[in-house]
């Protein structure tokens, strides 16, 4: 399974035409914190690709990229985005079910096409970023500028909050 995702990610990077680097990590460390801790990555650097879902059926699903040291504004913010009542995140079974992908290695790349993706406006300023590479072997390091080539991509101001706030 973790071939076939490797291989679409490589598919769905190539198509883009933004330049990348695919890191090899110890799946241990998978985990942003210590991804981070153990290969000297700035957190302000690292996204998180989060798998969201509506509470009532038909199950809705989107995916929204942050920064590490923010916290998705899921029950504003990606509510209203769905144009659903309720929403949670999604648990790892329906994430896997859903990406076939772990928590830990979710990555934008290769997502199931009907899949919304909504990418907080603050990582367009980074001039590069670490995201999953669809298994917890490994993680992407690229331009946010891969975005805004993405199908079914949107930068949206204020999907995110201090994560302390």
């Amino acid at each position: 399974m973790s071939e076939d995702i490797n291989a679409r990610v490589r598919v769905s990077l190539d198509a883009l035409g933004v330049p990348y680097e695919v890191m090899s990590i110890d799946p241990d460390f998978a985990d942003t914190a210590q991804f981070c801790a153990k290969y000297g990555i700035p957190l302000d650097h690292s996204a998180n690709t989060i798998i969201v879902a509506s509470k009532k059926e038909p199950k809705q699903y989107c995916a929204c990229v942050v920064l590490a040291t923010t916290r998705l504004d899921v029950n504003h913010a990606v509510k209203k985005l769905m144009g659903v009542s309720r929403v949670s995140f999604a648990s790892a079974e329906e994430t896997m079910a859903l990406t076939g992908m772990r928590i830990g290695g979710v990555t934008v790349f290769a997502l199931p096409p009907d899949v919304p993706l909504y990418v907080d406006d603050g990582l367009m300023a980074l001039d590069w970023l670490i995201l999953g590479g669809g298994g917890r072997d490994s993680k992407i390091r690229t331009s946010p500028e891969v975005f805004r080539r993405m199908p079914n991509t949107s930068i949206v101001p204020g999907l995110a909050t201090e994560a302390n706030a």
